[in-house]
């Protein structure tokens, strides 16, 4: 599954000749369709990380607790996924595909169904919450600085909500605005407003629904 929308394209992006720009939803090491015996394999891998992951935190995760959790060789870890990064990002991946899933295809007001402003209303709080679910996780596998904005799992939700904003009439340039939202629901941010200055959850969906009101005022969903 691919989102096509007109924006920026990234340097490493496929860009077809009307310009417009096709972006993965998240990242793959796989350049073939993995036989059945890998793919076991791989499931295996991440079903011993994920038990791994909610006993005792995603910050603790080590290779070789996976090898020996799933009663494989360490090498064979590190043949699946590359590094420790690797099999972070990989059970990532679940997780944020099972956002994408709800906000491209699933019900309204989330996906499809409910009007723009209708779906960007709902966003922010469907954000926070799965990312509050799974904090741990999205903190320990949080890219270096240089690639925070580059990774394809946010350039579709860069994509999505850029989109939602002009669907709904948004003045202004909706890929910079989109950008201003999304920084709102940074994990990193997120996790010092409800931890450190222990902002109520509901306070920060209260936040989301206000820039988007902002946003959005001149809309004629608005």
């Amino acid at each position: 599954m691919s989102t096509d929308i007109p924006l920026l394209p990234d340097p490493e992006s496929e860009t077809s000749s009307n310009g417009r720009v096709t972006l993965p939803l998240t990242a793959t090491d796989e350049s073939s369709t993995p036989r059945a015996d890998a793919l076991r394999n791989r499931t295996r891998l991440l079903e011993a990380a994920t038990r791994l992951v909610a006993e005792h935190g995603a910050s603790n995760l080590t290779m070789e607790g996976v090898a020996q959790a799933a009663s494989v060789g360490k090498g064979t870890v590190f043949r699946r996924f590359g590094d420790r990064n690797g099999l972070l990002l990989a059970l990532l991946d679940h997780q944020e595909k099972q956002l994408q899933t709800a906000f491209l295809t699933g019900p309204p007001p989330v996906g499809p169904g409910a009007s723009a402003v209708e779906r960007l209303r709902a966003f922010g709080p469907a954000v926070l919450r799965h990312e509050d679910a799974h904090r741990d996780l999205y903190l320990a596998a949080e890219p270096a600085a240089e690639r925070r904005f580059t990774v394809p799992a946010r350039r579709v939700r860069l994509t999505h909500v850029a989109t939602l904003l002009r669907e709904a009439g948004t003045d202004g340039d909706v890929e910079l605005l989109a950008h201003t939202l999304l920084g709102y629901l940074d994990t990193a941010l997120t996790q010092y407003l409800l931890d450190q200055l222990e902002m109520p959850s509901e306070r920060l969906e209260s936040g989301w629904q206000d820039l988007v009101a902002r946003f959005v005022a001149r809309s004629s969903d608005g």
